[in-house]
């Protein structure tokens, strides 16, 4: 049987977990076969398996789920993790920026950018969730996902351009676009080869207008 786990989360997230009469935290325990100790005050979290517990992973996938509401997601997407597929990336501003909190007010804004724009790209891009909580910037999401993103917030921290980072996703967007089209119809060649006779076109060949319907 998996061993006790231990973690500590903000105190201002304790009822965040906890939920309304307590069912955020039941929720959790049913769908992941353990139970949680949750001490208000000093916000440690104690994770224990259970006996009818089935998944092996389920101390660390409800350890993973546990840190992902303390870092500012709200529940419904810190199930997610639940998946064998979703991954939660937690990136700490300070190994980037220092402990001045105007660098790290600062470089917050950058991430989220105005009116939260360069935030909702990087999500909408990478197809990934994100949450900025403290001196974190924490994504959930499938493994090249996430990896896109972790990057993409990683240029911004670096100093890049807005302009630079969106161009990086754009293309990164079309090389997952690419994979999956591989994907689904089973070809295994780092690439795909385009025929370069396609744009001989024939003089007897039809018009535009004959094409147009």
């Amino acid at each position: 049987m998996p061993e006790t786990d231990y973690l500590k989360i903000p105190n201002n997230r304790v009822g965040v977990l906890i939920g309304k009469n307590g069912e955020t935290k039941e929720q959790i325990e049913k769908v992941t076969q353990t139970q949680l100790d949750i001490d208000g005050e000093e916000g440690l979290v104690t994770i224990n398996p259970t006996p009818d517990m089935e998944d092996q992973l389920g101390v660390w996938k409800t350890n993973h789920i546990v840190k992902a509401i303390g870092r500012g997601f709200n529940p419904e997407t810190a199930l997610k993790l639940l998946d064998d597929d979703m991954y939660l990336e937690i990136i700490k501003l300070p190994l980037f920026v220092g402990k001045s909190k105007k660098a790290l007010a600062r470089y917050k804004g950058r991430i989220i950018g105005k009116d939260g724009k360069t935030r909702e790209i990087i999500v909408g891009m990478a197809e990934v969730d994100m949450a900025i909580y403290g001196k974190t910037v924490s994504i959930i999401g499938l493994l090249d996902n996430v990896e896109i993103a972790k990057e993409a917030v990683e240029m911004i921290l670096n100093g890049s351009r807005h302009k630079s980072v969106y161009g990086f996703l754009e293309n990164k967007k079309q090389d997952l676009k690419m994979k999956e089209f591989k994907a689904i119809v089973g070809i295994d060649d780092d690439e795909i080869q385009l025929r370069d006779d396609l744009d001989d076109i024939d003089d007897e060949s039809e018009s535009d207008e004959d094409l147009e319907e």
